[in-house]
């Protein structure tokens, strides 16, 4: 029922149509910021949800999950492909549908993109309780399983009544769509309160237009950074994965051209510049380059840009001189100031232009930077070799990587989450066009490959449909997570997935052995609860699922397989054997900082301690 005023509808309803009218301009082309949903059905959101979204089909296009914390991690992979400018909803049922979704939650957040999450909640009234599915709490019957998203979601909702959408919905997409607070929302729908009705205003369905913000930088925090960097002899500069949030990869290029300051990447920043580029100096840190870890070592000022430096980067704080100082630009607060940095408190790219005002004229010694490409052009020597094979070399994760590098399309996109993959893609992966690498390892979560490149997929299909998602993922995590093959066979929203198998989780097992540790439970042969141990039968698993799907036996016919999968007209599945203990990349590390045990009766676990304790010398105590 409508009024001049008002209209009747459900909560379900208002939520969705609230989602139908809400709009961001991206590149001058107006369109929806929600792009649609991923969605598995249940009593707990069927009825209600399911009964309002099916009225918008074409409008926000609902896929369907095969697994609640895939489509967390599809919804991710959507949200970083199209650089936190859009999001996808995910919509679970009550119980164990929407605690799957936990994991994708966490991974959103910590990786700061955007996720709607439009979950079913138990009954409002409590007149059916205890329901299916409803963890009771004996002592506090409004705590729930969905109160577990509270520590995981940057915002947290549970609607009560039908009218609290109307201030819920504005101020999730607010979160969602702030650089600086950035993340899941999290809304909880009781059964019955979705169904429930009220006459919402007609103004507050009205289309609008949203911006994302663009915070201006503090002028004296701007003037301490150009005063300090102006002091430097050695500066560097750390982008991250914010420089192309911000959409600021020329601005941040032509500043280091203007002022003549290397540049290194982190993993979230990876392809903020391309590989050739004369002030890239390479990825830092644990899974970085020797190039870059020398000059950070060196540098005496350092600018951190759009980077919440993680462990990885800093080499859990070892990479750096303890001299050195750090002048961080970031939108977020939080992270502006770590290890007594100088902060700059606002969005990259406005910050780096006023930076580049104040540094007008100033450029780093030539010597320095004369220095900083002889060490990159050393690691690309190293990975020159490191990716190619022939000679007997036993298979590995590198030289997969150099195959495809050598001949994907440059603005392909690649993507990797966990495992030894990760590092590998980082150091190995020559980057051809910017934006086009997406490493997860905020919360390097085993399973993302697939689902996240579907959901990059999807993005991508809407602005660049010619080109090709790349995944690379091991056994471990195929096996941990694999559905959204047929995910992406059953939509036509092809990937070409290369599943590199090493016979379990190597990468564990290595960091199991460099530790003193002997192999247990990690690769598939030492399972003491194995009688016989046997591989799968990948290829046969992946066709099953409708995917084209081949083995090889080594890179060469591997370049082969790939040339056919690019010509392929749905998702490819390439399978290929790599050595677990030969053929790492064993250039590049810093030290990083892993718990291990402090007494043993074993010897080498005993001397693998002191070896690593050793390390510690270098760590700067968060100064």
């Amino acid at each position: 029922m409508t009024t001049s005023n008002t209209i009747t509808l459900t909560t379900a309803q208002a939520i969705i149509r609230w989602l139908e009218n809400q709009y961001i301009v991206i590149d001058g082309e107006e369109m929806r910021v929600c792009g649609g949903g991923f969605g598995i059905f249940g009593h707990g959101n069927v009825t209600c949800l399911g009964e309002a979204l099916y009225g918008v089909k074409e409008e926000l296009p609902l896929y369907r999950g095969q697994n609640e914390q895939s489509m967390g991690f599809a919804a991710a992979g959507y949200a970083k492909q199209w650089l936190r400018q859009r999001f996808m909803f995910c919509t679970a049922s009550a119980g164990p549908g929407t605690s799957n979704l936990v994991t994708s939650a966490a991974l959103a957040h910590a990786n700061r993109l955007p996720v709607l999450l439009l979950c079913g909640d138990t009954y409002a009234t409590r007149l059916p309780d205890p329901v299916l599915q409803q963890m009771e709490n004996f002592d506090d019957p409004t705590f729930g399983v969905n109160d577990a998203f509270k520590p995981v979601s940057r915002y947290w909702d549970r609607i009560m009544h039908p009218a609290q959408v109307i201030q819920s919905l504005p101020a999730a997409l607010a979160t969602m769509l702030d650089p600086a607070d950035c993340g899941p929302a999290f809304i909880g729908l009781p059964q019955d309160v979705q169904g429930w009705t009220y006459d919402y205003p007609t103004a507050f369905f009205e289309k609008r237009v949203h911006r994302i913000r663009r915070q201006q930088p503090d002028a004296d925090e701007i003037a301490d950074a150009a005063a300090l960097l102006k002091t430097a002899s050695r500066p560097m500069i750390i982008a991250g994965g914010g420089v192309q949030y911000s959409r600021a990869v020329d601005e941040m290029r032509a500043f280091a051209e203007a002022h003549q300051i290397p540049v290194v990447e982190t993993i979230a920043g990876r392809a903020n510049l391309v590989a050739t580029h004369p002030l890239n100096i390479g990825p830092i840190g644990v899974t970085g380059s020797d190039s870059a870890n020398a000059i950070a070592e060196e540098a005496d000022v350092i600018l951190a840009v759009g980077t919440r430096l993680q462990d990885f980067t800093t080499g859990s704080w070892t990479a750096f001189s303890e001299e050195a100082k750090f002048v961080s630009l970031n939108a977020a607060r939080h992270d502006a100031g770590k290890h007594m940095s100088l902060p700059v408190v606002g969005d990259a790219r406005e910050g780096i232009a006023a930076l580049t005002k104040a540094l007008e004229g100033h450029k780093a010694p030539a010597t320095w930077v004369d220095a900083a490409r002889e060490h990159r052009a050393k690691w690309d020597d190293y990975v020159a070799e490191n990716v190619s094979f022939g000679n007997n070399r036993p298979n590995s994760y590198a030289q997969a990587i150099g195959v495809v590098n050598a001949l994907c399309d440059s603005r392909d996109r690649v993507v990797a989450a966990a495992g030894g993959l990760p590092a590998e893609v980082t150091a190995n992966w020559r980057t051809l066009d910017v934006g086009t690498v997406d490493v997860e390892f905020g919360f390097s979560c085993m399973g993302y490959e697939i689902s996240g490149a579907w959901g990059a997929r999807i993005a991508q299909a809407q602005r660049e449909p010619e080109r090709d998602t790349i995944v690379f993922v091991g056994d471990g995590s195929y096996l941990m997570m694999n559905s959204d093959i047929y995910s992406s066979v059953l939509t036509q929203k092809k990937l070409i997935i290369l599943v590199l198998d090493n016979g379990g989780f190597a990468v564990i097992n290595k960091l199991q052995n460099n530790t003193g540790n002997e192999s247990f439970n990690n690769l598939i042969a030492d399972a003491p609860t194995v009688p016989e141990a046997f591989a799968v039968d990948f290829e046969a698993h992946a066709a099953a699922m409708g995917a084209h799907a081949e083995t090889v036996a080594n890179p060469a016919e591997l370049g082969d397989a790939f040339q056919r999968a690019q010509a392929a007209d749905k998702t490819s599945v390439i399978v290929m054997k790599v050595d677990a203990y030969e053929g790492w990349t064993t250039e590049g590390h810093t030290w990083w900082e892993c718990g291990t045990p402090h007494t043993s009766g074993s010897a080498k676990v005993r001397e693998a301690h002191a070896e690593w304790e050793s390390g510690r010398a270098r760590q700067r105590k968060g100064v």
